[in-house]
C-alpha cells in the first residue's frame, strides 16, 4: 500500500481512492475507498466541497509525472493522522471549557447588573477550569477565546484576559498561588463594565465625550464592587483599578507613571490591549496577533517593556491563529508555537501564491524545514478559506 494526499483537482479516472479528506456529509459517495473508473464520479467529486483525497498508488494510478516517495508509507499517515486526531481532540476540549466558562460569566456578570454581589467561589472555578484547559493546549485556548460575537464581547473579553493573564504569568514565573491571582483579576478586571449600557458598550460609531467619561469610571467603579462583594485581594483589586493606566503617565483612572504602577497591573495591561484590539467590534475589524504585537511594539511609553516582551514570549511572535506567508510562496496559519525557536513555529500551510491556487492542508514543522515565515498577511485576501476549520482540520 503506497499512500499519498493530492489535490482533488489533479485526481484522474484510474486512481484508487483510499480516503476523501473532510466529513463525510460533504461528499457525494456513500463508501470512500474505490476505484475511480466512472467520469460521472470524476465530476461529482470536483464539484463537491472535498478539497484533497488519499490515493493507494499501489492499487491505481499516480498523479501525473510523479514519482511515489519511498517514505510516504503506511505507517507515516497512521502516525500524521493520530497526531491531528489528538490536536484535534485537545481543540475540542477547550472549545468546551470556553463554553462553559463563558456560561458561567454571563450569568455572574448579569447577577451583577442586577445589583447582587460578584460571587468569588464562582469566578475563582472557572479560573481553575481555565487552568487546568491551558495545561493541555495553551494555544488553542488563546486561539478560541478570540472568537467572539459583538453580543457577548464584553463576557469573552474577560475569559480572553483570564487566560492571557496566566499564560503571562506562568512565562514571567510566578507561583501558582500567584498565577491563580492573576487569572481571577483578569476575570474580573472589567466588572465595572456591568454599571453601563449595552447599547454604550457594543456602539457602532464613535462615543460621545458623555459616553467616554462614563466609560473611563469603570475601573474604579469595578474596584469599589469588588470591595462590596468583599474580595480584598491586592492583586485583584489593583488589576481592577489600574489596567488602564500607561507607564507614560497618559491613562487612566490616576494617571500613575512607570514604577508608581504594580507589575500585576502592567500585566493587565498588554492582556487587556492584546485581547481587545484583536477582537471583531461592531466598530472595526480586529487585527491579526501578530500585526497587532508589531503595532503595540511601537506604543511607546505606552507598556512597561519587559512585562510586554514576556508577553511576546508566552504567545508567540507569530501567535496561534496567525496567517503568515512563507519564503516557499505558500500561505498558512499558525497552530503551535515551537520549542526550538519563536521565529519557527507549526504551521497548517492551505494555499500557494505561486500558482493562486488551494492546496491540501498540511503540517509543516518550521524549525525542521528549510522554509520560513517573511511575513503576516490578513485572512480576508484567501475569502475562500475558513481560518478556524483550518486549525480545526
Amino acid at each position: 500500500m503506497m499512500l499519498k494526499i493530492v489535490p482533488t483537482k489533479q485526481v484522474r479516472l484510474g486512481m484508487f481512492i483510499h480516503e476523501l479528506q473532510g466529513p463525510w456529509l460533504e461528499h457525494p459517495f456513500w463508501k470512500s475507498a474505490f476505484i475511480l473508473n466512472d467520469p460521472s464520479d470524476l465530476k461529482k467529486l470536483q464539484a463537491s466541497a472535498v478539497s484533497a483525497v488519499v490515493i493507494d498508488t499501489s492499487k491505481g494510478l499516480d498523479v501525473y509525472g510523479v514519482e511515489v516517495p519511498t517514505e510516504t508509507t503506511t505507517s507515516s499517515i497512521i502516525k500524521t493522522k493520530a497526531k491531528l486526531s489528538f490536536a484535534r481532540l485537545e481543540r475540542e476540549r477547550a472549545r468546551q471549557v470556553i463554553a462553559k466558562s463563558k456560561l458561567t460569566v454571563t450569568t455572574m456578570f448579569d447577577e451583577v447588573r442586577m445589583g447582587k454581589a460578584v460571587c468569588a467561589a464562582t469566578a475563582l472555578q472557572v479560573v481553575d477550569d481555565i487552568a487546568a484547559a491551558l495545561a493541555h493546549n495553551a494555544g488553542a485556548l488563546i486561539s478560541l477565546v478570540r472568537l467572539k460575537h459583538k453580543d457577548d464581547y464584553t463576557y469573552m473579553h474577560s475569559l480572553a484576559v483570564c487566560v492571557l493573564m496566566q499564560v503571562l504569568a506562568k512565562q514571567i514565573g510566578l507561583p501558582n498561588d500567584k498565577i491563580r491571582q492573576v487569572g481571577l483579576a483578569g476575570l474580573l478586571h472589567d466588572i465595572g463594565k456591568t454599571g453601563i449600557d449595552k447599547e454604550v458598550l457594543n456602539k457602532p460609531g464613535a462615543l460621545t465625550e458623555g459616553e467616554l467619561t462614563l466609560v473611563k469610571l469603570h475601573p474604579e467603579r469595578g474596584h469599589a464592587l469588588l470591595l462590596e462583594a468583599n474580595i480584598t485581594d491586592e492583586v485583584v483589586l489593583e488589576v481592577c483599578l489600574h489596567h488602564h493606566e500607561k507607564t507614560n503617565g497618559l491613562g487612566y483612572p490616576h494617571q500613575l507613571k512607570a514604577d508608581d504602577i504594580s507589575v500585576f497591573a502592567k500585566m493587565g495591561a498588554v492582556c487587556d490591549v492584546y485581547d481587545a484590539i484583536t477582537s471583531d467590534r461592531p466598530y472595526k475589524k480586529g487585527w491579526q496577533p501578530g500585526f497587532a504585537l508589531q503595532q503595540m511594539a511601537q506604543w511607546e511609553g505606552h507598556f512597561d517593556d519587559r512585562v510586554f516582551r514576556a508577553f511576546v514570549k508566552s504567545v508567540g511572535i507569530y501567535p496561534v491563529s496567525s496567517v503568515v506567508a512563507l519564503s516557499s510562496g505558500r500561505v498558512a496559519v499558525v497552530v503551535e508555537q515551537s520549542a526550538q525557536s519563536l521565529l519557527k513555529p507549526v504551521v497548517k500551510v492551505f494555499f500557494s501564491t505561486l500558482s493562486n491556487s488551494s492546496l491540501p492542508v498540511q503540517v509543516v514543522h518550521l524549525a525542521t524545514e528549510s522554509d520560513a515565515v517573511v511575513g503576516h498577511v490578513q485572512p480576508e485576501d484567501y475569502p475562500m478559506h475558513d481560518i478556524e476549520q483550518i486549525i480545526s482540520q
